[in-house]
């Protein structure tokens, strides 16, 4: 009986290790495309402005 709650414990801790791993890498890669986002729109910007003038 023990064996089983301890073993759960550890499962439940492993599941939530496995769901933190997840969230950090999907924020850095939400970081990553904003950044790529903005320098996008920036680029697009000073293209267009240097074409008419």
């Amino acid at each position: 009986m023990l064996v089983k709650i301890i073993g759960a414990i550890v499962l439940i801790w492993l599941a939530f290790m496995v769901l933190g791993w997840i969230l950090s890498a999907f924020k850095w890669v939400l970081i990553i495309a904003a950044v790529a986002t903005v320098g996008a729109l920036a680029y697009g910007a000073i293209k267009r402005s240097q074409i008419r003038s």
